[in-house]
């Protein structure tokens, strides 16, 4: 079973040279910590930047520098900062390559729910619907079940939507999912020591999932 740092670092490998990508608040954030070696990417950020690096040692932040999610970062050479009507053009236009979101649910289609449980107080939306409205490709980083122990990649979301359609893959602690075209999960690979009927168990959507679906690489 992975922990956060886990899924961060599985999430990497999907990261290919030259890619623009967009990092979500959470789980997706600490991805920015694990880019591979000899892979040349550009990481942006909705409140306006453009070349983030990892996140800062401690002592060494800028309270000037931070992420959409508020938390202190670094930059990189050549990295540039510009307010938020250009980093929405960016989205809008088709210019990211990758997005990396956290969520609270997803559906067996691909529909995500990440912005709002009701009766809770949130401050807003930020740019969620504008990334799973515009992006090219989504992989989600999230907790296959919540504190309960109850399954939140569903037959069908319960919380408000965020997207629908739009998820292409999902990183959990327990496994790696690709969403089908035609509805359904894929189960592709499992966390170390992780068995393919615990992960069905744990899943309550639709599951394609091969008994011998091999463990995941994450070092």
């Amino acid at each position: 079973m992975l922990d956060k740092n886990g899924i961060a670092k599985r999430i990497a490998k999907e990261i290919k040279d030259g890619y623009y990508v967009n990092l979500g608040i959470g789980i997706p954030t600490l991805v920015a910590n694990y880019i591979p070696e000899g892979i040349n990417v550009v990481l942006q950020s909705e409140n306006g930047l453009l070349g983030m690096g990892p996140f800062p040692f401690e002592g060494e932040e800028d309270a000037d520098l931070i992420n959409a999610g508020k938390q202190t970062i670094t930059t990189l050479p050549g990295s540039s900062v510009f307010d938020s009507a250009l980093s929405f053009g960016m989205i809008r236009s088709q210019k990211i390559d990758l997005t990396i979101l956290g969520a609270m649910e997803v559906s067996e289609n691909g529909d995500i729910a990440n912005w709002k449980i009701p009766g809770k107080m949130v401050k807003g939306m930020g740019g969620a619907m504008d990334l799973v409205a515009s992006a090219k490709n989504i992989i989600v980083a999230m907790q296959h079940v919540n504190k309960a122990g109850e399954s939140k990649l569903l037959p069908k979301c319960t919380l408000p939507l965020t997207g629908v359609h739009c998820i292409k893959k999902i990183v959990t602690e327990l496994a790696v999912l690709d969403v089908l075209p035609e509805g359904g999960f894929q189960l592709i690979e499992r966390a170390p020591g992780v068995s393919v009927d615990y992960i069905r168990n744990a899943t309550s959507g639709r599951l394609l999932a091969d008994d011998n679906t091999p463990e995941m690489h994450i070092d």
